[in-house]
């Protein structure tokens, strides 16, 4: 039970089966920062042991500014005496990734990165950031550390621990870039499984919430599409059209042979609690298959 003697917020999501499809976090560059140390609420705003406010401040203003995403980062486990300042900037745009990756002396120098992560060297290695931030929700310390352990334990140089990702109700959540691959649940499955999967090009369906650069209907239609066709590569299913009508939402894909339509009713879920400290209930959206077809 949670501190106000409610049941957390995942166990809550998982035994009314929210669909987890169509949820990933809007994102089409990121940038990770690591902050080595204990995170408050907000890890750059509120973790004076690591970083002054109003420098984390200054450093997420610039990136949000820049309308990138920002998470800070830290190595899973035991942690240096001497803090490492690394950093990494992805560009998640479907066709045209890229990931960039480097170190800097001091958090300070964050504010003079350039923001296309020209600072740094490319990487061909990708990187796996699972939320298991405890202070912003406790199913994120719980199922996050765990899941980050599971995946650290094979993939040591892929893996960090990262910040709020948002959704804490599909708690373990993971970030995978440069694609932008968002996971929920991951601590219920073969984590490191997961990471096997993206090096051979394919994901899972049963927990991938979607792709942080593609729009949530899109995200939902790939879902349904991969569903009935099998079509669990990556690189597969690229949005053609978008049409919004009366009630409903229109997908094309880009199918093998041919493009998929898949028509979408956009719902409203009864009022709900998405965080365990959430106080206010409020209602999400949900995507429901109104019909699927191949060209």
């Amino acid at each position: 039970m949670t501190a106000a003697g409610r049941v957390p917020c995942s166990d809550q999501s998982l035994s009314r089966a929210d669909p987890i499809y169509g949820t990933a976090s809007a994102g089409f560059s990121w940038v990770l920062l690591e902050l080595p140390g204990a995170w408050g609420h907000s890890a750059f705003l509120n973790s004076p042991n690591i970083i002054d406010p109003q420098l984390g401040r200054a450093i997420v203003g610039r990136f949000e500014k820049a309308k990138m995403r920002i998470a800070a980062i830290r190595r899973h486990g035991r942690r240096s005496t001497t803090p490492r300042w690394r950093w990494f900037i992805a560009h998640s745009e479907p066709g045209s990734e890229a990931l960039y990756g480097g170190e800097v002396s001091n958090p300070r120098e964050y504010l003079d990165l350039a923001l296309d992560g020209g600072d740094g060297s490319p990487s061909t290695d990708p990187v796996v950031a699972v939320c298991a931030h405890g202070k912003h929700d406790q199913c994120c310390a719980v199922r996050g550390r765990s899941a980050c352990k599971t995946i650290a334990e094979q993939y040591p140089e892929y893996t960090w621990e990262c910040s709020h990702l948002g959704g804490d109700r599909f708690a373990a959540t993971m970030l995978v870039l440069p694609e932008g691959l968002c996971y929920g649940r991951v601590d219920s499955t073969d984590s490191a499984g997961l990471v096997r999967l993206y090096l051979e090009g394919r994901i899972d369906n049963r927990y991938l919430r979607g792709r942080t650069s593609l729009p949530h209907a899109v995200q939902a239609a790939q879902y349904f599409a991969r569903e009935a066709y099998g079509d669990d590569r990556i690189a597969s299913l690229s949005p053609l059209a978008v049409e919004r009508g009366e009630g409903i939402i229109r997908v094309v894909l880009r199918g093998d042979p041919g493009e998929i339509e898949v028509v979408l009713t956009e719902e409203m879920t009864e009022p709900l609690l998405s965080q365990c400290d959430a106080r206010v209930e409020g209602s999400v959206r949900v995507f429901v298959l109104n019909s699927i077809r191949a060209a």
